[in-house]
């Protein structure tokens, strides 16, 4: 018998955190080390689940010091091995497994039984409508992960926002898909929803698309041209570290991007002109954690391209490397015209909020 232990991370225990084998190396990711060091990760928003003393599950909630907003998950990690019927070491016929939740001053919950042969299928069948109770049958990763999900939850106050990052193409990995479908099997099962997938794409240089003429770009004059554009944007297409600006100062970047681009300068905003008529606006920023495309709308859609090119220029002008965008992945037109003008994808991230 082999208890999977359920449990806030206390101060001091960062090397254990670490001790799990990333399952996405490839990603690029802040470390939980310089987490905690910058006050975003808290060992009291963060959770592991330990198998003897293996890490096989590990979640860590982010809030940035200053944030208005609720932390959201921003690690989240299954190991699949000891889940598969190779991997599992052999024990006696008819011992089980139990989980237990603890609490590093005494116990906060309850054993329950789980069979042993779960499913070699790393994520296991997923049924949205059987809920799982944190101390109750895990015999699978993802019934792990949503126990940890569901522990946390109650410590932290009810279920928070999930990005669940992946790296680029991930669909097109079976190592990777498989990961990336037993975390998100385990938000599931936790109550939590799916909303959609965000693209991050990086230009690192690289020649531009040369300009049509068609269009001209300027400046913008001053923040009322700026405000006025804005308003008559329905639906910016890009929209880089939207999830940062709400979460952090409660700004919608879509409708008040000036009110979370605080230090970027006026003359930085790129309107492009079709003669006189306005027919985009973008927002590039060297000002954030990394130089980025904030925000760029449209009044003409086939200004698109040029404008994404404007803007890249302005950066790479101003002595940028590289450039980041991101991007909602069912928008395939702006996804095809970020690719022509040399961004390459780089992530995804795949957003699931409370029920």
């Amino acid at each position: 018998m082999t208890d999977v232990v359920i449990r806030p991370l206390v101060a001091g225990e960062e090397e254990l955190f670490d001790s799990m084998p990333d399952p996405l190396p490839q990603l690029r990711q802040i470390s939980y080390a310089d987490g905690i060091a910058g006050g975003g990760y808290r060992p009291e928003h963060t959770f592991i689940a330990l198998r003897g003393d293996r890490v096989v599950g590990r979640a860590a909630w982010l809030l940035l010091p200053g944030a208005v907003g609720e932390p959201w998950l921003e690690r989240f990690d299954l190991d699949l091995s000891p889940f598969t019927g190779a991997a599992r070491p052999a024990e006696p016929a008819g011992s089980v497994d139990t989980v237990r939740l603890v609490d590093p001053a005494g116990s906060v919950g309850s054993a329950g039984p789980v069979d042993p042969a779960g499913p070699v299928d790393p994520a296991g069948p997923v049924d949205p409508a059987r809920p799982v109770d944190p101390a109750g049958p895990v015999g699978t990763a993802s019934e792990v992960g949503a126990a940890l999900l569901r522990a946390a939850h109650d410590a932290l106050g009810g279920p928070k926002v999930y990005h669940a990052a992946l790296p680029a193409y991930w669909r097109r990995q079976p190592e990777v898909r498989a990961v990336a479908e037993a975390t998100m099997a385990a938000a599931r099962l936790a109550g939590l929803v799916e909303r959609g997938e965000r693209l991050r794409f990086s230009w690192a240089g690289g020649p531009l698309p040369a300009p049509s003429g068609r269009f001209s770009f300027r400046p913008a004059e001053d923040a009322a041209e700026i405000n006025a554009l804005v308003a008559r944007i329905a639906e910016p297409v890009v929209l880089t570290g939207a999830e940062t600006a709400r979460a952090v100062a409660g700004v919608d970047l879509a409708r008040d991007p000036m009110a979370w681009l605080t230090g970027t300068p006026l003359g930085n905003w790129r309107v492009a002109l079709h003669g006189d008529e306005p027919a985009g606006l973008a927002g590039p920023t060297a000002d954030a954690c990394f130089p980025m495309i904030a925000y760029l709308g449209l009044l003409d859609e086939s200004v698109l391209g040029e404008l994404l090119a404007d803007a890249v220029a302005a950066l790479a002008g101003g002595g940028a490397y590289e450039v980041v965008a991101d991007v909602d992945a069912h928008r395939v037109a702006v996804v095809a015209e970020l690719e022509r003008t040399g961004f390459r994808r780089i992530r995804s991230r795949v957003v699931f909020t409370p029920a």
